[in-house]
C-alpha cells in the first residue's frame, strides 16, 4: 500500500459509504479525523465524498440521515472507500452495489470496511485470503456465513490494499495510523489531541473488556469454566467437563456459581448460548435450524422453547422458517 501524501499536491479522496442503518459514533469517528487534518494544516488535505445507492438521504440507526454527493457510476477516482455499516450487513450488497465495489477494488481504491461493513466487503468477495477484522457483535455470524475467512478479534487489520475496523471508538485509532502515515506522526498526534484521544491504541488491541469485567468475578475456577464455553458454543460441554477443567468437583463448581452468579453452571452456559443464537438471529440470514445448531440446540423446536422461555419471545420475530 503506498498512498503516501506528503508529496501531493492534490487532496487525497476518500469514499465513505454508509449503509442503511449505520451507527452514527463508527461514522463520526471514520470521518471527523479527515475533516480535523483539513481544519489543522490550512489546506484540504483529504476530501470526503459521501456515497450512496441512490440520491436519497441514508439514515443512521439514530435520527440523524447522511445526503451523499455521489452515487456508483459517478467518476470519483477515489484513493480510498470505507464501507460503513450496521444493522443486518448481511443483507447487503445486492448484485449492483457488489460489482461497483469490485470494479473500485481492481481499479486499485484501497478498501475498508467499519463495524458490520467488513461483511459487506466479505460478501463482495474482496476479503479472499486477507486478514481482517468486524465488530464483535457480527463475529460470530461472519463465522458461520463463510467460515474459511482469517477473522481477527482486533480493533483494526490492514492487510495490503484492505482495511477492516471493529467500530464504535475504533476508527479513530485507524485514521490516526493512516494521518501518521501520510503526514507524520506528530501531525497525527495533533489531529487526535484534538479530539481529546491521546491514549492511541494499537491495532491488536481487544475489543472487548477482559474477562473479569464481562463476567463480573476474580474466581479463577469460574473463569476458567466460562472461557472454556466461549469455546464451545456449538457443541457444548458436559458439566463434568467443565468442572475438570475448573479443577472442581461438580458440587463445588455449582456452588461457587450459585454463590458468585446467582445461577447453576449450566443455566448460566444455557444463558450464554442462547445470547448467542440472539446475536445470529440478529446479524445473520441463517434459518432457525442453522441457529439452533450453531449454538448447540438439538432441534429447533428445542431451541425456541429454550429461547422463548429466556427472552419472552419467539425466535420467528427474527426468522419466518
Amino acid at each position: 500500500m503506498d498512498k503516501t501524501a506528503r508529496n501531493r499536491t492534490k487532496p487525497l479522496r476518500i469514499g465513505i459509504l454508509p449503509i442503511e442503518g449505520f451507527a452514527l459514533m463508527s461514522y463520526a469517528a471514520t470521518t471527523e479525523p479527515w475533516r480535523a487534518a483539513n481544519l489543522l494544516a490550512g489546506r484540504t488535505l483529504y476530501e470526503v465524498i459521501n456515497i450512496a445507492a441512490t440520491a436519497m438521504p441514508v439514515a443512521s440507526s439514530g435520527a440523524a440521515e447522511i445526503k451523499p454527493q455521489a452515487v456508483p457510476g459517478a467518476d470519483l477516482r477515489l484513493d480510498y472507500l470505507f464501507v460503513v455499516a450496521g444493522g443486518d450487513p448481511a443483507l447487503y450488497p445486492g448484485r449492483t452495489m457488489s460489482a461497483w465495489l469490485t470494479r473500485q477494488a481492481r481499479a486499485g481504491v484501497i478498501m475498508g470496511g467499519v463495524s458490520g461493513g467488513p461483511i459487506i466487503l466479505a460478501r463482495a468477495g474482496l476479503m479472499a485470503g486477507r486478514r481482517m477484522t468486524v465488530h464483535w457483535e457480527y463475529a460470530s455470524a461472519l463465522a458461520e456465513i463463510s467460515p474459511h475467512l482469517m477473522v481477527e478479534r482486533t480493533l483494526y487489520v490492514i492487510d495490503r490494499d484492505r482495511m477492516t475496523c471493529a467500530g464504535g471508538t475504533a476508527p479513530m485509532d485507524l485514521m490516526h495510523a493512516l494521518i501518521a502515515q501520510h503526514h507524520g506522526a506528530d501531525f497525527a498526534r495533533h489531529v487526535s489531541d484534538w479530539f481529546m484521544h491521546t491514549e492511541i491504541r494499537p491495532p491488536t488491541g481487544p475489543q472487548r473488556s477482559g474477562l473479569v469485567e464481562r463476567v463480573g468475578t476474580h474466581a479463577p475456577a469460574i473463569l476458567d469454566a466460562v472461557e472454556a464455553m466461549e469455546g464451545n458454543i456449538a457443541d457444548p460441554l458436559r458439566l463434568e467437563q467443565l468442572a475438570k477443567l475448573a479443577r472442581l468437583s461438580t458440587r463445588q463448581l455449582n456452588r461457587l456459581f450459585q454463590n458468585k452468579l446467582g445461577q447453576t453452571t449450566m443455566g448460566y452456559y444455557r444463558e450464554l448460548r442462547l445470547e448467542r443464537a440472539q446475536n445470529l438471529l440478529r446479524n445473520s440470514a441463517l434459518s432457525l435450524t442453522e441457529v439452533a445448531l450453531a449454538t448447540g440446540f438439538a432441534s429447533s423446536s428445542h431451541f425456541s422453547r429454550a429461547y422463548s422461555a429466556q427472552f419472552g419471545e419467539a425466535p420467528s420475530r427474527y426468522r419466518d422458517t
